[in-house]
């Protein structure tokens, strides 16, 4: 059986790039799947849009939509020295493309009878606790979560079950977007002390995602939401005092 995924990024290159990369990955472990990629600006309604046009044509349907573009403009500074463009980026990748995404999944698997998933990705300050120098980062992250039960009500409202709008939450990821905060004392204690790999945190959260569907019936239907969580707040804790109490996880991705 072959099992079809669908990538998306900006650049036409570099999405094609690691689609045959996961694609030969993928025929080295023999799982049977096939990944495909589409350039698209999720900032743009139309790239969007023709994503999820080319989703459902080459799928057949689409199952699962994982809005994981998130952007920090890979700057962490003040509110007040931050520039108005990198403003812009954040919000419109964040929350706009978010939205525009959910959006169209929406369209789609509304009219499947299976219906499908969305997942919506969580970041720091999602849970409203504060975080300085990267605060409109933040700010975005603390606004989906309001996003999602909208629209888990919006869907109760018009009686879609079979559509779910659930949390995903990687927790900290060793890509450049958190390494390039990695420039004061108390973020790399942090970065040591709760960061892995991208390999790692995907190979709890894909098992996680792919039972999304039975587990939401367990729940009690599809529309049920989930919050798949990788990094919990009692995991976190102890990885901290582990480091406070025998200096472990110390200087795992960046020298103290």
């Amino acid at each position: 059986m072959h099992l079809l995924k669908l990538i998306a990024c900006r650049a036409d290159d570099r999405v094609g790039s690691v689609a045959r990369e996961l694609s030969g990955l993928a025929r080295s472990q023999a799982t049977g799947s096939k990944v495909k990629g589409v350039a698209c600006n999720i900032c743009k309604p139309s790239d969007v849009a023709n994503l999820a046009t080319q989703a459902a044509d080459l799928l057949g349907s689409v199952d699962m939509w994982i809005n994981n573009a998130g952007s920090n403009a890979y700057k962490y500074t003040t509110l007040a020295d931050s520039a108005e463009a990198d403003l812009i980026n954040i919000v419109e990748t964040n929350v706009l493309g978010t939205m525009l995404g959910t959006r169209e999944a929406i369209r789609v698997m509304r009219q499947q009878k299976a219906g499908g998933h969305i997942f919506v990705m969580d970041g720091a300050g999602a849970d409203g606790n504060a975080t300085p120098r990267f605060a409109a980062y933040g700010a975005t992250k603390r606004s989906l979560a309001q996003f999602i039960k909208s629209l888990q009500a919006e869907l109760k409202m018009q009686g879609i079950a079979n559509v779910g709008i659930h949390n995903l939450s990687p927790g900290m990821v060793t890509t450049e977007l958190l390494m390039s905060g990695a420039d004061t004392q108390i973020a790399k204690f942090f970065i040591n002390c709760l960061a892995e790999e991208p390999t790692t945190v995907a190979q709890y959260l894909v098992p996680k995602i792919r039972r999304a569907p039975a587990d939401s019936k367990t729940l009690g239907g599809a529309g049920k939401a989930l919050d798949i969580r990788y990094l919990t707040k009692p995991k976190a804790y102890a990885q901290i005092l582990m480091r406070l109490i025998g200096q472990q996880r110390k200087n795992r991705w960046v020298q103290e």
